[in-house]
């Protein structure tokens, strides 16, 4: 009995010892800052992509137009500057409200610019938050940067009725091939994970979204950034108009708008 007892003493003082550095780890990383945090992605993304604002959200419009969806509230979660929001309540009744959630404090600086009686930004994670859930939540260009992207995904589900996403399909063929590009987004944009069309409905259904509708969004051509840039759109426009699909999966250039509940 007695070595039994020492045993479990010992085991006990392992225990305790193993709890106190698991204690600390979990602590570093939740006192570790975020790129979007800390500051780093401003540095490297100063306007927070309001350029690629406006068209965005004519996306969004032509997917809530297709399925006649009229919210009274819109959310979205990592709102950036919040220009896609302000481009939103140009086009949609005056009587709908906004809210903008954005964990970085420099994005939210550039979100009190455009704030208004019925569009409000906060600085906080929408998931942390006790907010009521939304007619329609917006999810643009997000959770490839979420470490754990599932559990956002799950964790989100609940939050509106009608869920938006827009999503980068950055594994296309020749991106895989010459390798630099999707490292360049690793770097620059903070892309942890890469999609194709297939994976991102399947990363949505496994989740326990519905699928109501979907569509690609040529950003690459709508808005190229480069000489490059514009000389690759020609590509893609004359293969898209043979099969998209194809395209899409050889060149890349393209993201996906997902409708979903």
């Amino acid at each position: 009995l007695c070595a039994c007892g020492g045993l479990s003493s010992d085991f006990e003082i392992l225990s305790r010892i193993q709890n106190l550095k698991t204690g600390s780890i979990l602590q570093g990383r939740m006192m570790e800052k975020s790129i979007y945090q800390s500051g780093e992605y401003v540095e490297k993304n100063p306007t927070y992509h309001v350029e690629d604002s406006a068209w965005k959200a004519a996306q969004i419009i032509k997917m809530m137009r297709r399925h006649a969806i009229e919210p009274r509230t819109v959310c979205e979660i990592g709102c950036g500057a919040g220009e896609i929001l302000r481009q939103l309540q140009l086009d949609l009744p005056p009587s709908t409200e906004f809210y903008g959630y954005e964990i970085s404090p420099a994005a939210f600086a550039l979100c009190r610019e455009r704030a208004n009686e019925r569009l409000r930004f906060y600085c906080q994670d929408l998931l942390e938050t006790e907010a009521k859930p939304f007619d329609l939540l917006l999810c643009i260009d997000v959770f490839e940067h979420v470490e754990d992207y599932m559990g956002f995904l799950r964790r989100l589900r609940a939050r509106a009725e009608w869920k938006i996403f827009h999503i980068p399909l950055d594994m296309s063929a020749q991106w895989v091939l010459r390798g630099h590009p999707i490292m360049l987004e690793r770097r620059e944009v903070g892309h942890l994970h890469y999609f194709m069309k297939e994976t991102a409905l399947a990363a949505l259904a496994e989740t326990g979204y519905e699928i109501v509708d979907q569509f690609y969004t040529p950003g690459a051509l709508l808005n190229p950034r480069s000489l490059k840039a514009r000389l690759a759109s020609w590509p893609r426009k004359l293969f898209s108009l043979v099969n998209q699909d194809l395209a899409v999966r050889l060149l890349g250039g393209y993201s996906l708008l997902v409708l979903a509940k």
